[in-house]
């Protein structure tokens, strides 16, 4: 890339990083900490390949003046983690709605797929879910208790199985983004295919608005934050397939961070989903208006966490930025 390129790219980042340097503008240590890793990034990309330049002369002056402020100031808060999920992450977040989207549209086309299969061919459901859980359920049917495997273990056992096997394949959607995304891909294929069929098979019996009063009041949480999962998956093979001014192997670590991070901010969730599925779900004979509220909130919850927050921090940071007038960097 040529050095104007690379400039023109990068100017509005570096001038963002220069005004937050001033005195005059208060910027949390870890989001100066976040730009100075960005820059220090352009630093060996510019020591690389435009070794005694301006650019190189400005950002080495950048990086140092950033180095001075941030490690001078920084202090690590006794309430780290509190900030980390009410500000860090989801200020960051702002970055991934695309790979979200993505994640969103992939999940539910495999679920469409899976629900048209199970339509046109009798034996995919079985294929997919397995004959033990098929009669098993079939059988519940019989009984006129259709969602009575979710009374079969213990509350505690249950809520304890269900949450660890969800961050399992949380970290397995993240880790496997590191095959260009595929691997990411082909797990949420898996999981919606799965849904897609097993709702169809419900809907087949007959008894389809009781699996879905039954089933979502945990699923709402579970599925919407493997798809987050899944997006951390994808952020990671974007690093890995559009470098951009990075090297490659630059760009797929910052992702692996990135994803890191989003993976993080599921486990509160999959708890709470975990504690639905083993304490709540079961209690079938519960009314539809509560089981309706507790899927609206569940979804509300997710989607103010992951969509509307992040939108609402960025805009409030830009306003903020708007309102001290702060001249254009040299």
């Amino acid at each position: 890339m040529r050095e104007a390129a690379f400039v023109r790219q990068n100017k509005d980042k570096w001038t963002s990083f220069e005004r937050a340097l001033q005195n005059n503008v208060r910027t949390p240590p870890d989001e100066l900490s976040a730009l100075y890793l960005e820059v220090t990034d352009d630093l060996s990309y510019a020591q690389t390949f435009y070794p005694q330049s301006n650019t190189l002369i400005y950002l080495n002056t950048l990086a140092s003046k950033a180095h001075q402020r941030i490690y001078k100031t920084k202090r690590e808060s006794p309430n780290r983690i509190i900030t980390f999920f009410t500000h860090e992450f989801p200020r960051e977040f702002y970055s991934y709605q695309k790979q979200l989207l993505l994640a969103f549209i992939i999940f539910m086309v495999f679920a469409a797929a899976g629900s048209f299969s199970a339509a046109t061919d009798g034996s995919f459901v079985r294929a997919v879910m397995g004959d033990a859980y098929v009669n098993m359920t079939l059988e519940n049917i019989e009984n006129q208790d259709p969602m009575a495997v979710y009374k079969q273990m213990g509350e505690m056992d249950m809520f304890l199985g269900i949450t660890i096997n969800n961050i399992r394949v949380a970290l397995m959607a993240f880790v496997f983004g590191i095959f260009y995304g595929a691997g990411t891909v082909f797990i949420i294929m898996q999981n919606a295919v799965m849904l897609g069929s097993f709702q169809y098979f419900f809907y087949d019996q007959g008894i389809l608005w009781e699996s879905v009063r039954t089933i979502w009041i945990h699923g709402a949480i579970e599925i919407s934050v493997i798809i987050v999962a899944a997006c951390a998956g994808l952020v990671v093979g974007k690093g890995l397939l559009f470098p951009g001014t990075y090297t490659r192997l630059t760009s797929f670590v910052r992702g692996i961070k990135a994803g890191l991070k989003i993976v993080i901010s599921t486990v509160p969730f999959f708890i709470v989903a975990g504690f639905l599925e083993g304490f709540v779900t079961r209690r079938t004979g519960m009314p539809d208006w509560l089981a309706i509220t507790i899927i609206s909130l569940s979804f509300g919850i997710i989607l103010f966490y992951y969509v509307y927050y992040p939108i609402y921090l960025n805009h409030q940071n830009s306003n903020d930025q708007k309102s001290n007038n702060i001249p254009e960097a040299a």
